[in-house]
C-alpha cells in the first residue's frame, strides 16, 4: 500500500460560501415558491427549495481541516483514495471516510490526551445496553514518546532485572499505518517489548568475564550498565526493522530504568559491597608494603639502625598491622632489650 497526497482539494472555503449562499437561495426559494403556489403558479421552485433544504447539509460533510503535523486517511466505499497531509482548508467527497484504527488506543506515551482532555476530542454516549464513542480520527504526524512499562528480563548470565525503555517516534507513511497493521500503536508498543527482550537477554547487567555481547566470537567488556549507548543503539535498528513496514520511523531509544529484580537485589548490593570492601582492602595492603619497603630502605641508607633479619621481620609485621587495622594502632613502650 502506497501513500497518496492530496492537495488538489484545498479549496474549502470556496465551496463552504457556495453551499451557504445556496442554502440562503433555497431559503428565499422556499418562501417566493410559497407565494406562487398560493396564487395557482407551479410548484417547481418550491419543491426544489424543499429539496435542497433536506439534503443540502450532505456537502458539509466534505468540508475537512487539518492541522499542521496532522493527517486525514480517507477511503470512499472501503477504497483509498488519498491523504491529507499537508495543513489546510479542504473540501473532498461528502461520502469519504476517515480512517484511524488507533484512534481510541491510550498508550503511556506523549500525544495520547488523558480522560480530562479526551471531552475535547470525543463524546460518549451510555445506556444499559450499549456504548457509543465517536473519537477523532486524525493521525499525528508530530514526534512522540511511548514510554513502555517495566519488564523483567534475565540477563545472559540469568540474572534477573527490570529495565524500561522510552522510544521516539513518528509516523512517515500513513497509508501502510493504516492499513497494513490492524492497530500501528499497539503494534509498535509489542515491537518495543520484543527488542528489548532480545537485545537484553545478550548483555550482562555488569562487566563480566568471558562473555561475548557483540555475536564475534570474541570476550569484550559489554554490558547494560556500562554500555547504554552500544545497547538502545541496537534495540532502535531492532524496533527500526520491524515497524518499517508499518510505516513508522524510530527516532531514539532511551534506558528509563535499570535494576537488579527485588528477589536478588539484596545478595547483589552485598556482592557489590564485598568487592568495593577487597578492592579497598588491596590498596591499603600495595601502600603499606610500599610504605614498610620505603621505611627499611632509608634506614638501611641512613644507617640509622643496624637491624638483623629477625628484627626486620618484627618491624615489617609490626607496621603492616598498623598501616592495615581498621582502628589506630594503641602504642606500647617497651623499656627494656628486645631480646
Amino acid at each position: 500500500m502506497n501513500e497518496k497526497i492530496l492537495n488538489k482539494q484545498k479549496n474549502g472555503m470556496l465551496w463552504l460560501i457556495i453551499f451557504t449562499i445556496l442554502y440562503f437561495v433555497a431559503i428565499l426559494g422556499c418562501a417566493f415558491g410559497g407565494m406562487i403556489v398560493s396564487k395557482g403558479g407551479l410548484p417547481i421552485l418550491l419543491i426544489i427549495s424543499i429539496v435542497w433544504l433536506a439534503i443540502g447539509w450532505l456537502p458539509f460533510c466534505g468540508l475537512k481541516v487539518v492541522k499542521p503535523q496532522e493527517a486525514l486517511v480517507l477511503t470512499l466505499f472501503g477504497k483509498y483514495i488519498g491523504t491529507l497531509k499537508s495543513e489546510g482548508f479542504y473540501f473532498v467527497n461528502p461520502f469519504c471516510v476517515s480512517v484511524n484504527p488507533a484512534a481510541k488506543t491510550r498508550l503511556s506515551q506523549s500525544g495520547d490526551v488523558d480522560a480530562s482532555a479526551q471531552k475535547a476530542f470525543s463524546f460518549t454516549v451510555k445506556n444499559d445496553a450499549t456504548t457509543a464513542e465517536l473519537a477523532s480520527k486524525k493521525i499525528s504526524l508530530k514526534i512522540m514518546t511511548l514510554n513502555n512499562s517495566r519488564q523483567k528480563i534475565n540477563d545472559c548470565l540469568g540474572n534477573p532485572i527490570e529495565i524500561g525503555i522510552a522510544v521516539m517516534w513518528r509516523v512517515t507513511d500513513t497509508a501502510k499505518a493504516v492499513f497494513n497493521v490492524d492497530n500501528y500503536k499497539e503494534y509498535l508498543s509489542l515491537q518495543c517489548d520484543s527488542a528489548l527482550r532480545n537485545i537484553v537477554r545478550l548483555y550482562p547487567y555488569d562487566v563480566a568475564t568471558n562473555v561475548d555481547t557483540t555475536g564475534d566470537g570474541v570476550a569484550d567488556d559489554g554490558s547494560l550498565r556500562g554500555s547504554s549507548e552500544v545497547v538502545v543503539s541496537r534495540i532502535r535498528d531492532e524496533i527500526q526493522e520491524k515497524v518499517k513496514g508499518a510505516g513508522m520511523e524510530i527516532i531514539e531509544a532511551r534506558i528509563t530504568y535499570l535494576a537488579y529484580a527485588p528477589e536478588i537485589a539484596a545478595a547483589m548490593l552485598q556482592r557489590q559491597q564485598a568487592s568495593a570492601i577487597i578492592d579497598a582492602r588491596k590498596m591499603i595492603v600495595d601502600g603499606a608494603v610500599g610504605m614498610v619497603e620505603m621505611a627499611l630502605s632509608q634506614l638501611s641508607e641512613k644507617e640509622v639502625v643496624e637491624l638483623d633479619e629477625e628484627r626486620k621481620a618484627a618491624m615489617v609485621s609490626n607496621l603492616l598491622v598498623v598501616l592495615c587495622g581498621n582502628h589506630d594502632a594503641q602504642p606500647i613502650v617497651n623499656t627494656g632489650t628486645l631480646y
